[in-house]
């Protein structure tokens, strides 16, 4: 037998593990390590609220976890409850699938004002992780500014714009969700350093900006490329940028009906953050694209802001002894490989980039290269502990294991909690879920 030990449970966790699983069969035993007493990463905490189609991918997670040989080990934290090391001397190969999940840096003046966010903080607060939910954002002014030109930057705008009513269905969490209703946000600008030919947003979350209820988008036809040279993009891209041209041609006439602007200002950098108590304003500086890159011209320019969100990109989190690049934000790694016996997938290997489903060869590949180790001896023989192992070491620790099992448990309690239309109500303190599986 041979036991794998994969830290993380999001989707590059589970795809790994399904891929161990279609590998060596029976011969594989699979713990799957989380901080928190609940599975599924950022497709729980990180997907928007209100896309609950997404959301839907975690069945095919539970069915691997659903299976004799893989194992969900709930409420551990690697470093805190178990170094690596031990994991080591119990698991054949320990895969790090911790993903990317802290804010990378502004690095620009007034970064630190009250009411300025990342957004792994914002939008882990609309979700309900544990971590960010008394984060406590002010919405109480008109004018907020969302940095970035990828679709965490439209998750944000839109959840910022949207009426109560249009989050019937979705597991918006209750504090958020009364924090938004009081909103007095008339005004979000999208800032981005480069131009619609270079943003990373997709065609189906640009489309949904023009359905919703009191918000309308708006681009600066001036902002717009000449048509003709559409023709060279990709499809993906052409269709997102046809949507930026809707968005221009929209009429002001129906503009009149709609409370709430969502303002893309392109060809903008941000230069620092303005304010006393708490953000009021921000400097941008207008660039041009050179090469594919944001130059700044020198002419800079302020907007108002009350209220600041960066969508920037992600950065694993270091653990000690384990190799980190520190410049990439991830683990430093040979195509998923760090040291013998350590391994990396997901965005903890490639940093935040890539859809849901791109973890799925992503956790293939790296199973390749666990058997390949394991083929040519650079694993050692089988006879490792694994599982047996770890649960004596846990119960001389006194570790509180939450169990997939216990987390069904914590699951139908949520369901139970949901307001009306909702399909859960998701607990927001690591110790109301413990309880909940009681």
């Amino acid at each position: 037998m041979r036991h794998l030990a994969i830290v993380g449970s999001g989707p590059a966790g589970y795809y790994t593990a399904e891929a161990a699983q279609k590998h060596w069969g029976d011969e594989i035993r699979v713990d799957i390590f989380d901080m928190l007493p609940v599975p599924y990463g950022l497709i729980r905490t990180g997907v928007a609220p209100d896309h609950q189609s997404i959301k839907g991918v975690s069945r095919r997670y539970e069915a691997t976890a659903l299976t004799e040989n893989v194992r969900f080990v709930g409420n551990v934290a690697v470093g805190r409850d178990v170094t690596v090391p031990e994991l080591q001397s119990l698991y054949d190969a320990v895969v790090f699938a911790t993903g990317a999940p802290n804010d990378r840096a502004l690095g620009i003046e007034g970064e630190a004002l009250p009411n300025v966010f990342g957004s792994a903080a914002f939008v882990g607060w609309y979700n309900g992780h544990p971590q960010f939910a008394g984060l406590a954002p002010d919405l109480s002014g008109r004018h907020a500014v969302v940095i970035g030109m990828g679709n965490v930057a439209l998750d944000v705008a839109r959840i910022l714009a949207k009426t109560e009513a249009e989050f019937a269905g979705s597991d918006i969490v209750a504090h958020a969700l009364d924090a938004l209703r009081a909103a007095a946000i008339s005004t979000i600008t999208i800032v981005g350093r480069r131009g619609p030919h270079q943003i990373m947003m997709t065609p189906k979350e640009l489309g949904e900006l023009m359905h919703l209820e009191r918000a309308s988008p708006r681009v600066a036809p001036s902002d717009l490329p000449p048509e003709a040279d559409d023709a060279l993009l990709e499809p993906g891209l052409r269709k997102s940028v046809a949507h930026l041209r809707s968005f221009a041609a929209f009429p002001e006439s129906e503009r009149a009906d709609k409370s709430v602007e969502i303002d893309f200002d392109m060809f903008a950098s941000p230069v620092r953050l303005l304010g006393k108590d708490r953000v009021e304003a921000i400097e941008l500086e207008r660039t041009r694209v050179e090469a594919g890159r944001a130059v700044g011209t020198g002419e800079t320019y302020t907007v108002p802001a009350d209220l600041v969100i960066s969508c920037i990109g992600y950065r694993s989190s270091p653990i000690p002894g384990v190799p980190f690049d520190e410049r990439a934000g991830r683990f430093a790694n040979d195509e998923g490989r760090i040291l013998p016996g350590l391994y990396c997938v997901g965005w903890a290997r490639r940093g935040p980039t890539g859809t849901i489903g791109t973890n799925r060869p992503d956790g293939f590949g790296v199973v390749e290269k666990i058997a390949e180790d394991m083929d040519g001896g650079a694993l050692g023989p089988r006879g490792k502990e694994g599982r047996a192992g770890f649960d004596r070491l846990a119960e001389e620790r006194e570790i509180e294991v939450v169990t997939f099992r216990d987390w069904k448990k914590i699951e139908e309690a949520e369901a139970r909690a949901a307001r009306e239309g909702a399909p859960r109500e998701k607990f927001v303190d690591v110790e109301a879920m413990i309880r909940a599986r009681e």
